[in-house]
């Protein structure tokens, strides 16, 4: 039998597979964000007129969103899933399933004949690809931050740093999502949008070779070792840990609402409200994804430093504040300003999202972690990421005002704010002991 890593991950075979993880993990995520972003700002500019044709624009568009949300309600599905096996099978197996679904589904979207071709029948395969994609989503994030924090010092150390670069998928496949619509879509009417979803299988195929390299964590060995596998780890995390799970979803609400309306529901604002073109709209939030790469990992960082409930509780009330900031620059139509919005709006979002990652993942015990981490995660993607677009669409054609949406920002704001507060700092935890057994503050 192959000799199982050791938990003490100081040696110099450890800090390999540290490396190696940490690159997995972000390579992974990179790729299925970059697949769950390409449907979203193809849905807000594109799938409207060709799969949910509507003489009213705003409900073809909220159609056209309300296929985008499907994949945010499929998210805790998939967390439910994938966080059972990852606590049973382990972190590497998972998630090499998750990455392989979701390159499945994101290549279909590139194949479904538009409405003028198979009718109602292009909106309802997109719709079930969707939700294929919420699914591995809700499965991946999990493993991914397991996969690079269970690797570090189980006593705390750059644990921060190590959870925030799962995070730094994020921009990338943003990055990746924007320019690769932007570049292909012009070519040709028909296939030209279709070409950045056919190439997710390649992607996909880039990141299994990467993934079969890696060795199971230490954490999760440990628990293989100890006996400690858990029968149905998602029931037994309900059970013990379900204030844990609503802190985390609410946690994430002042983040994750943002977020959406920062990246999505943007691209259809500054193009038909404001009268941008969409390609410098593009441009602009490329950019600030482009501003992300760097400053996620920064956050993460200093919270190693300064702790991370203490910085979140900061970047989630400068979220209130900005609020009130974002909409008006917006609203002065000055290219200029209007720029300076989307550009600031990546450093201010990322001091909750750089530490979010451990954050949540440390508020759980290494046999329950995949399940529990992913659970919270996910389930405010029902609540707060998903519905985000469509709030903001309703609330502008309902009060003819950015003012509305800004108070909604806020006060998801205030609820992250709260459920910071509320939600335990694990920072100096030993990662690598159960926490219900003795001694685990040391």
């Amino acid at each position: 039998m192959a000799e199982e890593p050791r938990v003490d991950a100081t040696s110099s075979p450890d800090r390999r597979q540290l490396v190696r993880a940490v690159v997995a993990s972000a390579v992974g995520t990179s790729i299925e964000w970059y697949d769950f972003f390409l449907y979203g700002f193809a849905a807000s500019t594109i799938f409207a007129e060709l799969y949910f044709p509507s003489s009213d624009e705003t409900t073809g568009l909220l159609l056209a969103l309300g296929t985008y949300f499907g994949g945010f309600a499929a998210r805790p599905i998939g967390a439910a899933i994938f966080g059972h096996y990852g606590d049973r099978i382990g972190r590497k197996a998972t998630l090499i399933i998750t990455l392989l679904t979701m390159g499945v589904a994101t290549t279909l979207v590139g194949l479904v004949p538009t409405y003028e071709q198979i009718g109602i029948w292009g909106g309802i395969l997109l719709t079930v690809l969707r939700l294929l994609q919420g699914i591995s989503v809700g499965g991946e994030w999990g493993g991914s931050v397991l996969l690079a924090t269970e690797w570090g010092d189980p006593r705390g150390g750059r644990r921060g740093f190590l959870g925030s670069w799962p995070q730094f998928g994020v921009p990338v496949g943003l990055v990746l999502g924007y320019l690769a619509l932007q570049t292909f879509q012009p070519l040709d009417p028909y296939w030209g949008w279709r070409i950045p979803f056919l190439l997710s299988i390649v992607m996909a195929a880039i990141g299994l070779y990467i993934r079969l390299g890696i060795l199971e964590t230490p954490v999760f060995t440990k628990v293989l070792r100890e006996n400690k596998v858990e029968r149905v780890p998602v029931r037994e995390v309900i059970v013990r840990n379900w204030r844990e799970i609503v802190l985390s979803a609410l946690l994430r609400t002042g983040q994750q609402a943002p977020f959406y309306i920062f990246t999505v529901f943007i691209l259809s604002y500054a193009t038909r409200t404001l009268g941008f073109a969409s390609g410098e709209v593009y441009r602009y939030v490329l950019i600030a994804g482009v501003v992300s790469l760097f400053t996620v990992p920064f956050w993460g960082w200093v919270s190693d430093l300064v702790g991370r409930r203490r910085l979140y509780i900061v970047g989630a009330a400068v979220m209130v504040v900005w609020s009130f900031v974002y909409w008006p620059l917006l609203d002065t139509r000055v290219p200029a300003l209007v720029f300076l919005a989307i550009l600031l709006s990546a450093p201010i979002h990322d001091i909750q999202y750089g530490p979010q990652a451990t954050f949540i993942a440390e508020s759980f015990t290494g046999r329950l972690r995949y399940s529990g981490a992913s659970l919270g995660y996910q389930l405010a993607s029902v609540t707060a990421g998903g519905p985000a677009p469509l709030i903001a669409v309703w609330l502008l054609a309902t009060y003819q005002s950015s003012f509305a949406i800004a108070v909604y920002m806020a006060i998801c704001g205030l609820i992250s704010v709260a459920a910071a507060i509320a939600l335990k700092d694990r920072s100096r935890h030993d990662y690598a002991v159960e926490y219900d057994e003795p001694m685990v503050d040391k």
